[in-house]
């Protein structure tokens, strides 16, 4: 019995609303509104879309270039000689899934043909840094001697040094010359050259042998500056870590040293999800007022329809549902030219960028589920909410008054 009363009723209503959506010559305005409101829909969606991938994919490539050169976990001691050969064992013992770099660290100036420049240089195992960096990986050469250096491209280029050449580093330590001194400087050989992506990277880090620093500097064997780890998930590892350790030694995760840098990034990403959701909010108006024109045009239909037994209900359920199938229209239409730019993008280098300030040359294009999902939602809310009051407008018209007008 309930099947055979509510079939009627859902026909009846799905036919009103096919004749409502479409042209009608008497009020063009109303189609006009109804398709700029489709259009304003589908406009805000592809842009939310194309915005959120840019904006997640710019960050993507700043944590990746950012999680190399900084490693996803770093120890440094608070008390001399905490960090050694036996914490390293101890650390592998329990941690067995850690690959482990220990290096010592100074400032130097690097000098050549005239150029000078201040640099951070590190002092690595060879085989155990290139297992946690690839980019040192890539750019180191197969020269044994122990005062061979790796560099970043930019200061290759600024020093004139490419691989195989000489350069000269000058350290903050003093060498007796006659009767007076001098600071320490040393003749590297450049072993190979990096590019990291980064030009501030590749302009202010090298790397040499734990065996120069220890000939030069004469760091002892086996003590170092710190401790440089690589995990695949270093934030949920970090406060084990912690855990295990002494109190003199100090974890540090790549996100904590960059945390002002992703802080501002995140809430750059919300600001502008925000902004570009008015454009959403501003169409959502011309579905609001196509509505309400379409309640006042077809006032005498309305009243006709309510005393030949149509309820309130339905009525309310017309225009409510009208105004969810032009936002979902537009959602629909937003979503298939979003997708269609974002391809269009990674694709195609239609955005060029400078890689020494991006990182990249190529526009990071990457919406992640998690962003198209809030796209989604916020833009269904807006058009749930857009369409209740016209629908209750249209509910309310009382069918006496209309037609003793009429």
């Amino acid at each position: 019995m309930s099947k055979s009363i509510s079939s009627p009723n859902n026909t009846f209503v799905r036919h009103i609303i096919t004749h409502y959506l479409k042209y009608d010559k008497e009020n063009p305005f109303i189609f006009i509104s109804a398709v700029l409101a489709f259009l304003g829909i589908a406009a805000g969606v592809m842009v939310l879309m194309i915005a959120m991938g840019i904006m997640n994919g710019t960050q993507k490539e700043f944590t990746k270039k950012l999680f190399v050169m900084n490693y996803p976990l770093t120890l440094l001691p608070i008390e001399e000689n905490a960090t050694n050969d036996a914490l390293v064992q101890q650390i592998q013992g329990k941690f067995p899934q850690f690959k482990i770099s220990p290096y010592y660290t100074t400032q130097v100036i690097t000098k050549n043909e005239g150029a000078v420049q201040g640099s951070l240089l590190y002092g690595v195992d060879f085989d155990k840094e290139a297992a946690i960096n690839h980019v040192f990986a890539e750019a180191r050469g197969d020269s044994e001697n122990k005062f061979r250096v790796i560099i970043g491209d930019a200061l290759s280029f600024e020093m004139n040094t490419p691989k195989e050449a000489k350069v000269t580093l000058y350290f903050s330590e003093q060498q007796a010359v006659g009767f007076g001194t001098m600071p320490l400087q040393k003749r590297f050989l450049v072993d190979g050259v990096f590019d990291s992506g980064l030009k501030a990277y590749d302009k202010a880090i090298m790397y040499t042998s734990l065996e120069a620093f220890e000939k030069l500097l004469k760091r002892k064997d086996g003590i170092y500056d710190g401790l440089h780890i690589y995990t695949e998930e270093p934030m949920k590892e970090i406060k084990a870590l912690r855990d295990f350790l002494p109190d003199n030694i100090i974890v540090e995760g790549w996100w904590q040293q960059n945390g002002n840098f992703f802080s501002a990034m995140e809430m750059e990403k919300k600001a502008l999800f925000l902004v570009l959701l008015l454009i959403i909010l501003v169409a959502s108006l011309n579905i609001i007022s196509s509505l309400l024109m379409t309640v006042m045009s077809r006032r005498a239909e309305i009243a006709l329809m309510r005393t030949l037994g149509a309820t309130k209900a339905e009525i309310r359920s017309i225009f409510f549902k009208l105004g969810l199938i032009i936002g979902s229209a537009g959602i629909v239409a937003g979503t298939v030219l979003g997708g269609f730019g974002i391809w269009v993008l990674t694709t195609f280098d239609i955005i060029s960028m400078p890689e020494d300030v991006y990182g990249t040359n190529r526009l990071p294009v990457d919406l992640t589920l998690s962003d198209f999902s809030f796209i989604i939602l916020g833009t269904s809310l807006i058009i749930f909410l857009s369409s209740l009051y016209p629908a209750k407008k249209a509910s309310e018209t009382d069918p006496l008054t209309v037609l003793r007008n009429e």
